[in-house]
């Protein structure tokens, strides 16, 4: 199965690039699930009751495919299929587990209260620990300004009547 990615490189925003791996809707709550051990298929679906089950076999494959995911097939009649995290899916495990304290901390509120947080934390004012040995800080690097790109000449017709992408039948 080859990757399908949004665009041709992430030069510009590593980010982005994280997030077409790791993003989407289910990809990170699968990880979580799988922080704590290997499961099959249908433990999955029981932790996950809202994703319907072509969904969870497509963000899988993906995940299997990216090699975030190792998919162990047993020989046997019913097929028996185990998912785990493999080395650099567990590379993830400290942002899965911050995401998930951000998320209980001011996500849930936020979501279950729909009036606005009273009081976030100020970052200026915050107290910063000695950094962790065992996290490597980030070198933040100098960002090239993009190179001017030359206008095209505008059309002078002006598209009136139908939306884009609509037809003339009809």
């Amino acid at each position: 199965m080859s990757r399908k990615q949004r665009h041709q490189n992430y030069i510009e925003c590593p980010v982005e690039a994280a997030l077409d791996i790791i993003g989407g809707k289910w990809k990170p709550v699968i990880l979580l699930n799988l922080v704590d051990g290997t499961k099959r298929f249908n433990a999955l679906r029981r932790l996950m009751p809202n994703i319907t089950q072509r969904m969870l076999t497509n963000q899988l494959r993906e995940m299997e495919t990216d090699g975030i995911l190792h998919r162990k097939i047993y020989p046997q009649v019913p097929p028996k299929v185990e998912y785990s995290l493999t080395e650099l899916g567990r590379t993830l495990i400290p942002l899965l587990l911050d995401l998930r304290d951000w998320g209980t901390t001011y996500a849930l509120p936020l979501v279950t209260d729909p009036a606005p947080i009273e009081k976030a934390p100020d970052i200026e004012t915050m107290s910063v620990s000695e950094p962790d040995a065992t996290v490597p800080t980030p070198q933040l690097q100098p960002q090239k300004e993009p190179e001017p790109q030359p206008k095209e000449p505008s059309n002078p017709t002006l598209r009136i009547g139908r939306p884009w992408g609509a037809t003339g039948t009809g």
